[in-house]
């Protein structure tokens, strides 16, 4: 998207609590990726047209989308994957801080790990993907045969900061993970069990649903 559209429309967005700025100021401060303002207000938007009653997340970081997802969806029950040791702390404190304890389920491990513990708070309407880029793939194959026969499937960073369409790129990290990004792309349009769309708003969001 344009930057000056992305930044007006940013500048639209309703302020959010002081907890949710505090939170957005950690992940700054501490480089802790959370979604961008856009791409987050547009897939709180979608999930609230959907209505689901549960949602399983991969990649909890500090519990920030976790916490707005949860306060847009309050009768919606909440599981969420964070493999990181400091991070899960963190994200710990902040479900207590909005007293989300109830709603929110944190799981400490690997998502490629933890699948028994996950299987039994199954099925789940909706499953957002925000974890390790370079697992998208095996994450959305292991996890979507848990998903609900109307459920969707929401991955973040599919554009990668317009990475995704860059002929070159010096840094062999980065080409390979933009690589990978690339081909799970490539793999979820042309998936023959599900339709989907990725929309341009903050780094890419791409919303898949069962045929």
């Amino acid at each position: 998207m344009n930057g000056g559209i992305e930044d007006y429309i940013e500048r639209l967005i309703p302020a959010r609590s002081e907890l949710f700025r505090r939170m957005e100021m950690d992940a700054t401060e501490n480089n802790v990726p959370i979604m961008e303002k856009t791409g987050i207000e547009a897939m709180l938007q979608i999930l609230r047209i959907q209505d689901p009653k549960s949602i399983l997340e991969v990649g909890t970081a500090i519990g920030y989308s976790a916490l707005r997802m949860a306060d847009a969806l309050p009768n919606c029950q909440i599981v969420t994957i964070e493999r990181d040791v400091e991070r899960y702390t963190t994200a710990e404190k902040y479900i207590q801080i909005a007293d989300k304890s109830t709603q929110i389920h944190l799981i400490k491990g690997d998502a490629l790990e933890v699948v028994d513990l996950v299987e039994g708070f199954a099925p789940f309407d909706a499953i957002f993907i925000d974890a390790a880029k370079g697992q998208y793939k095996r994450f959305f194959e292991i996890y979507s045969k848990y998903l609900s026969d109307h459920g969707l499937i929401i991955t973040d960073n599919v554009l990668f900061k317009g990475l995704v369409c860059e002929p070159e790129i010096d840094n062999r990290r980065i080409r390979s993970l933009v690589r990978k990004i690339d081909e799970y792309n490539h793999w979820l349009m042309g998936h023959p069990d599900y339709q989907t769309v990725i929309l341009p708003v903050g780094d890419g969001v791409a919303i898949s649903k069962k045929r």
